[in-house]
């Protein structure tokens, strides 16, 4: 939002401020003043003169010899316009003025006669684009006056930003206000004398309103009898200064009342209003609209839309039609002032990509007792610059869905309390009296008033309390350091644990990495997971940044291979990530997702990167089975088994296994399939394992229990075995541990081999067993008839054969 500060003067006295001290009132007041430019035109030496005389030059057809008064006596100027005459006011360029683009004024002799200045049009003062002739000035100005000063050339222009709850801040008057408001003076509001001499307005039209839940009012004038020109000097200097194009007379006094009073206005060629009256309806389906720009929009029945009797001829609040534009021609005027639903005007601007200063200002909420103000403002602009009569009265529609303005009640103790001040009563009082509200005071300290019309976002105590903050002074308010104690909380449980793998995954080599929850629904496809697997419902965001965020992540490995794939393009080739995250699984459609949280890790490359000391080989399904174990030692987790997977497709087959804690499985871990590699474009193999988290931390144990080391000296055993080949070695270590022998203290696999002359479908196992005891040295008798036991039960358990 621009404003113009020489236009602000005139509705609050602020002469004894700069440009600069407002900027800081206004930005201490709440709204943010984002820069100050100086719109003052780069002339010097330029005054208001007055033509004495206009003769014709003796040496020239196409001139004029004047004599211009711009001080005590008249000056000769040769000019080439024939567009003033003897009494009228002009700027006059003494010599040595300057003109825009560095253009200096002298005294010269043109076709044998001397000039001592120059009569100045706009284009050549860089006032506007009329080339027609000399500009003339309003009669009333002083003769040598500068014009910077006669015109109150010499303004700055503030760039506002208006906060979204603040459309009354989208004005001249509602700047004003805050203005009159924050600095304690009083606020001039326009005169509007509208003189009604034509006939009553419900002879001649009529308004409708057919969408009452979409337009809450909707208030015209017409003007008849007028005349379409140029507007004055003043107001169209005012509106380009802010940015506005300036088309003619009608059209300018709508978008200057517009930024005067913030209501949106619209001027119809009443002649070409079939029926001349108004209805205010929705779109018909499959609609078609050519509006004031020439593009031809599709409507739905969502968008509202203004109509004469027989067809559209605006998009209310938004844009009008190309079918009732004010032409040069037009003599007769109907001047729009309406009050739609905000949402409306919304949603109707964004599905046709078409915002206005209309829809910004509509959108937001306007004052409803605004409309009436600002038509008749218009109504007064039109009839003063381009003639005609005010018909009697005015058309208005409205409906029971126009805002009512709030009664709100606050006490001056509540006020103190979240403010953390001692403001009295009557300050309290003053502040809100400077706003427009006059508070009544119901009981001992207790306040209420009724918000204003345009003061639409206030409607709660704690809205009030705000305004005495601004109004008194964010300054005002003592700096106070709480007087309360902070207790330290510590870490919970669960931060406990998430720690320690952390703590593990950083000891092991790794770096933590945090990927995005939106991923690529191609990337849980290329999984190649079956339907039934809760992983392939993934949930669908609503308004997806791009088809590669689109749903959110079912499991944590498309993000690390996603950056394996970036650092290997980036010639990183020795990676060790890990990333604890939740994954969202939607169970069922309409509610939300259930959310896990998951440790994932992914090694690629050498094992030990490229260092002299260490070989340089890669890494392996062991590597990613020895870190896993590594955290399952760090967390105190028991009853851990490794088992081959039935239905990992992801995972290469016969380089995987799963993790089964407590009979259950909750994680995998092993080499990535060479298929899913070729979808991230990598050719180097990647390891990964993936765990349930909330699942660890339900069996992590935070106690730790010990036990002396045995005083005796412990017996070992060897056993080798010839197995079937689908029996796992962990599920034989499992039956020797499963017979719960006491003396039986480690179980270790030393030895693999298949082969001759092992037979086929066989593979030869053998095993290292720790025999001790806590309270005596154990004899070989023993630790052979233990041994034999064991011997015993996996001959007859498993079918193993002694070798």
């Amino acid at each position: 939002m621009k404003i113009s500060f020489n236009w602000l003067k005139e509705y609050v006295n602020i002469d004894d401020l700069s440009p600069s001290e407002l900027a800081d009132i206004l930005t201490r007041g709440g709204i943010e003043v984002e820069g100050i430019a100086n719109c003052s035109p780069s002339i010097e030496g330029v005054v208001v003169g007055e033509v004495v005389s206009v003769l014709p030059h003796p040496n020239a057809d196409r001139l004029t010899l004047c004599q211009v008064k711009g001080g005590n006596s008249p000056l000769p100027i040769v000019c080439g316009a024939n567009n003033m005459k003897a009494g009228d006011k002009v700027p006059l360029a003494l010599s040595g003025a300057r003109l825009p683009n560095d253009f200096k004024i002298e005294r010269v002799k043109i076709r044998g006669e001397w000039s001592s200045g120059m009569m100045c049009s706009e284009v050549e003062l860089g006032l506007g684009e009329d080339t027609s002739g000399i500009m003339i000035l309003p009669e009333e100005l002083q003769v040598g006056e500068s014009l910077v000063t006669a015109l109150k050339l010499d303004d700055f222009i503030l760039e506002l930003n208006v906060t979204p709850n603040r459309p009354d801040w989208l004005s001249m008057i509602g700047i004003a206000r805050e203005v009159a408001a924050l600095t304690n003076r009083k606020m001039r509001l326009p005169d509007v004398a509208v003189v009604e001499k034509g006939e009553s307005i419900e002879r001649i039209t009529s308004v409708t309103i057919e969408a009452p839940d979409l337009c809450w009012r909707y208030t015209g004038r017409v003007i008849t009898g007028t005349k379409i020109m140029p507007s004055p000097f003043w107001m169209r200097r005012r509106l380009e200064s802010l940015g506005v194009r300036v088309i003619h007379n009608a059209v300018d006094v709508t978008n200057y009342c517009m930024l005067e009073w913030g209501q949106p206005l619209h001027a119809f060629d009443f002649d070409l209003l079939e029926g001349r009256r108004i209805v205010v309806k929705r779109a018909e389906p499959g609609e078609q609209f050519v509006t004031l720009d020439t593009v031809a929009r599709d409507l739905d029945p969502d968008t509202l839309m203004i109509c004469d009797g027989e067809r559209a001829v605006a998009i209310g609040g938004i844009m009008g039609g190309l079918n009732t534009e004010v032409r040069q021609e037009t003599v007769n005027l109907f001047i729009e002032s309406a009050l739609f639903n905000p949402r409306s005007i919304r949603r109707t601007s964004k599905k046709l990509g078409l915002s206005t200063e209309a829809s910004q200002r509509f959108e937001r909420g306007i004052d409803p007792q605004g409309v009436v103000h600002a038509v008749d403002r218009a109504a007064f602009f039109i009839s003063q610059l381009g003639g005609g009569q005010i018909a009697q009265g005015y058309a208005d529609a409205s409906t029971p869905n126009v805002p009512l303005p709030s009664r709100i009640t606050v006490t001056v103790g509540r006020v103190n309390q979240l403010l953390g001040t001692a403001v009295e009563k009557e300050e309290i009082k003053n502040c809100l009296k400077r706003l427009e509200l006059s508070p009544v005071e119901r009981e001992q300290g207790t306040l209420e008033l009724v918000a204003p019309s345009f003061r639409l976002d206030l409607k709660q105590p704690i809205d009030l309390v705000e305004e005495v903050a601004r109004i008194h002074g964010y300054d005002h308010i003592p700096s106070c350091l709480p007087s309360d104690t902070l207790a330290f909380k510590g870490q919970s449980p669960l931060q406990l644990f998430e720690e320690k793998v952390r703590r593990v995954m950083r000891a092991c080599g790794f770096q933590e990495v945090i990927t995005y929850s939106f991923i690529d629904p191609g990337e849980i496809d290329a999984l190649r997971l079956p339907a039934s697997d809760p992983r392939t419902h993934a949930l669908r965001i609503m308004n997806p940044l791009s088809e590669a965020q689109s749903v959110m992540r079912t499991t944590l490995i498309p993000g690390l291979l996603s950056t394996m794939r970036r650092n290997i393009y980036q010639k990183n080739y020795d990676l060790k990530l890990f990333e604890m995250g939740k994954i969202f699984i939607q169970e069922e459609k309409g509610r939300l997702p259930e959310e896990k949280r998951m440790a994932s890790v992914l090694i690629t490359g050498l094992r030990s990167g490229e260092v002299w000391h260490m070989p340089k080989e890669e890494a392996d399904f062991y590597d990613i089975k020895g870190c896993m174990e590594a955290m399952l030692e760090e967390l105190n987790i028991r009853d851990v088994q490794f088992a081959p997977p039935r239905d990992v497709p992801f995972l290469h087959p016969g380089k995987s296994g799963v993790l089964i804690i407590g009979g259950k499985c909750i994680g995998i871990l092993g080499e990535v399939h060479p298929e899913l590699l070729s979808y991230y474009d990598l050719h180097k193999r990647a390891l990964i394992f993936e765990v349930d988290g909330d699942a660890l931390y339900q069996c992590s144990e935070s106690t730790r229990y010990f036990r002396p080391l045995s005083k005796y000296p412990p017996i070992y055993r060897d056993i080798a075995l010839i197995i079937n080949q689908e029996v796992t070695a962990e599920r034989v270590k499992s039956a020797i541990q499963g017979l719960s022998l006491d003396l039986v203290e480690e179980v270790s696999l030393f030895d693999f081999y298949q082969g001759k002359p092992v037979p086929e479908g066989k593979k030869s196992l053998a095993y290292r067993i720790k025999y001790q005891a806590y309270d005596r040295t154990l004899t070989d008798e023993e630790v052979n008839l233990f041994h034999g036991k064991v011997t015993s039960f996996l001959i007859k358990e498993l079918g193993v054969e002694v070798r």
